[in-house]
């Protein structure tokens, strides 16, 4: 695997060093020099002609990750490497995902521009906010699901009554594919807003009595919309509520919310870096070893969809 190497950007490098040492190869040598005003630049300290390159970057806020990131394809893309593609566990910038009211910027499709107009060859990322955003990519994209860390961890809870739960209708699709495998009943939560990050009204639609609800969301940013969910079925008579989310955005006041909240548990992957020291009640689950065979299968030519990251 001498032609094959993985670099990282600044805030995802926890991660890139996870997924080498999985792979078992050292991570690429890269500098990025910072400028007085903010401005910076990227550079390769190896050779990278004829490489094939996987450059490890989420670009959740704030922009430089990913500025970061289209300035490390574009330095590959120089430097004559063979193909490049852009490991992003969490595409930042998904929630506008399409135009929902007049004059509105769709700014999922102006990062995948983007990074076409930087040069990359492919994408990897995992549990988009809508599935919808491969097609603004004119390259292939591998969209993973981290259900394959997240259904292991469910079934060691070892949980008599589970219930599959959605905190919006938006979520059913992927929710319902949880309840699926394990054969247990879907509840939904229709819910109201009266702007962005502001839950007014949360309705549940199914039975949770007796039951151990499990919500299942891409993420969680500030915490309102789990939370409230939460605390509602508790009311409603839930025995446990927890919630498992893709991406820990968890924004201010998340955290405090989370604790006050009757969750039991709130379970993320490490896509995005996340303190559990800030909330007692959140557990991180890796995703390294998801994304080390992807990044292993792409390279030999073979299959993803077949391998066991694919429960669902």
């Amino acid at each position: 695997m001498s032609k094959f190497k993985v670099f990282s950007g600044t805030k995802s490098r926890y991660l890139a060093l996870e997924i080498a040492k999985e792979l078992g190869v050292e991570l690429g040598k890269m500098n990025i020099q910072h400028f007085a005003d903010g401005e910076f630049e990227v550079s390769y300290e190896e050779s990278i002609r004829g490489a094939e390159l996987f450059l490890v970057q989420s670009t959740f806020a704030n922009t430089d990750n990913l500025m970061e990131l289209l300035l490390m394809i574009d330095a590959a893309k120089r430097a004559s490497a063979a193909s490049i593609t852009a490991v992003m566990p969490y595409f930042g910038w998904a929630r506008q995902d399409r135009k929902d009211k007049p004059r509105v910027s769709i700014a999922s499709k102006l990062v995948a521009d983007l990074l076409s107009a930087a040069g990359v060859d492919s994408v990897v990322t995992m549990d988009l906010h809508a599935d919808q955003i491969q097609g603004f990519f004119d390259v292939p994209v591998n969209h993973l699901y981290a259900s394959s860390v997240f259904i292991p961890y469910i079934e060691s809870l070892q949980l008599e009554n589970l219930v599959i739960a959605s905190p919006d209708v938006g979520g059913a699709k992927r929710a319902n594919s949880f309840a699926k495998y394990f054969k247990t009943p879907l509840v939904l939560c229709h819910k109201q807003r009266s702007r962005a990050n502001v839950v007014d009204t949360i309705t549940i639609i199914g039975d949770v009595r007796g039951k151990d609800v499990v919500l299942v969301d891409d993420m969680v940013d500030t915490a309102g919309t789990i939370c409230k969910a939460a605390d509602l079925m508790k009311q409603a008579g839930a025995n446990t509520v927890r919630a498992i989310a893709s991406h820990a955005i968890m924004s201010d006041p998340a955290s405090e919310r989370v604790m006050d909240s009757a969750l039991t548990e709130i379970i993320f992957t490490n896509s995005i870096p996340f303190d559990t020291e800030k909330c007692e009640k959140a557990t991180v689950l890796s995703i390294a070893g998801l994304f080390a065979d992807t990044i292993r299968r792409i390279f030999n030519n073979e299959s993803i969809s077949t391998s066991d990251n694919f429960l669902l």
